[in-house]
């Protein structure tokens, strides 16, 4: 394949859906160029499955990437292949840092935090109460951002006031179109506030995660259960993914239940469940678009006789994926009652999100709760006037702008 031919993936996301079709149609997978760094886009839904669960493909850029050290130093994504936790390790490390994590997220203890979360979204939608009928409200901005940041910022013991520090330099880890510059510095004030808030928890321990791993790092003196910079990247990972990707997720479910009316009327009528929502949205429009990066250990023959050769980067094209028509009936459709709403939203094998159950229970809570209180809620945009973030990762807009009640209502 000559570089010609190469897919240079939109650092802006302005049209996912045009892009994800291109490489549909370019086969199970295919060459792109994602800021600079040549992988291979597997969208094809079987193909990525075998890859995702494969022992021959890694995670793990130190070991198994001969680019590695060229590539860091230059590449805007720097982070998502160098930190130094469960989401870039292989093998035995990944099983050790994942059983760190796991007790907290577990689907017991999940479903625990409903009355907790039910909670959270009652105080939200009292303050959204407090908008005058008819007027427009960023529903991203007002319920989106603030539940999935109390959520995660409660868990990780991350005091009240300081959960809005970390929202600007979460959101910057997914945004791919900054120059290497810009995230450099945006990477070392993330470290800080995380530096922070391992130094508070130290003084004051409490009943959160981020106590829990400090313990499990500081009761080692040798390092072997954590070491200082497991300690810091499992952080930033639980922040990050706990908190950006379910902000997509409510913002694509309530944007697509506004813009068909009839899926709403399929909930209310029994037809369907919000779990049924939930589900349909992680398929139809997945919080990640392609999540960097996987390696090749080993030469990978593709089905249309090309081969992924030892050390080639791998994409995991999520949204392609979900969407292929091999796997879905009408899949660029949204409809919360088709029977089967398989997807990758959440990962395959052994890297399959730790935090799924808790995604799943906030997204269903915030719909049922929202359209509770708000049964006249509208759209204030035409779909395609939204704006999409400016990420070839995350999967968003900028804004969702809605009005709670018609002006008429009072």
């Amino acid at each position: 394949m000559t570089p010609q031919q190469i897919l240079v993936l939109d650092p802006t996301g302005a049209d996912p859906d045009a892009e994800h079709q291109a490489l549909r149609d370019r086969g199970p997978a295919t060459l792109v160029d994602i800021l600079g760094v040549r992988a291979w886009s597997v969208s094809d839904p079987d193909l990525l499955k075998q890859l995702l669960s494969s022992k021959d493909v890694s995670k793990d850029a130190r070991a198994h990437w001969p680019d590695f050290a060229e590539t860091v130093p230059t590449w805007p994504l720097a982070l998502w292949v160098s930190v130094s936790n469960m989401f870039t390790a292989y093998g035995k490390e990944h099983s050790r840092l994942r059983r760190m994590v796991a007790p907290t997220l577990s689907a017991r203890r999940t479903a625990a935090l409903q009355t907790d979360v039910e909670t959270l979204v009652n105080a939200i939608l009292d303050d959204l109460d407090a908008f005058p009928a008819g007027e427009t409200v960023d529903l991203r901005e007002h319920l989106a951002y603030p539940l999935p940041i109390a959520v995660i910022g409660r868990l990780m013991g991350v005091p009240a006031e300081r959960r809005p520090e970390f929202r600007t330099v979460v959101d910057n880890v997914f945004a791919t179109h900054l120059t290497v510059e810009e995230q450099v510095a945006n990477t070392a004030t993330l470290y800080g506030l995380l530096d922070a808030l391992i130094q508070i928890k130290r003084t004051e321990p409490g009943e959160d995660l981020t106590s829990s791993l400090i313990a499990a790092r500081d009761e080692e003196g040798d390092g072997a259960a954590l070491s200082n910079a497991e300690l810091r990247d499992t952080l930033l990972l639980m922040l990050a993914a706990g908190y950006e990707t379910t902000v997509n997720v409510i913002d694509a479910a309530v944007t697509a239940l506004l813009t068909d009316p009839q899926q709403l009327a399929h909930v209310r009528s029994g037809r369907c469940t919000w779990q049924d929502v939930v589900e349909e949205t992680l398929r139809h429009q997945p919080a990640i678009k392609h999540l960097p990066l996987r390696y090749a250990l080993a030469g990978i023959a593709l089905p249309d006789g090309q081969t992924i050769q030892a050390g080639d980067a791998i994409l995991a094209s999520y949204a392609a994926a979900n969407r292929h028509p091999r796997w879905h009936r009408n899949a660029d459709r949204f409809d919360a009652t088709r029977p089967s709403k398989e997807h990758l939203a959440f990962g395959h094998g052994v890297h399959f999100c730790l935090g799924a159950p808790l995604a799943r229970l906030e997204v269903a809570v915030v719909l049922r709760l929202l359209f509770e209180r708000f049964p006249d809620i509208q759209l204030a945009a035409g779909p395609h006037e939204l704006k999409r973030l400016p990420s070839l990762i995350s999967n968003g807009h900028t804004t969702v702008p809605v009005r709670l009640r018609p002006t008429s209502a009072h």
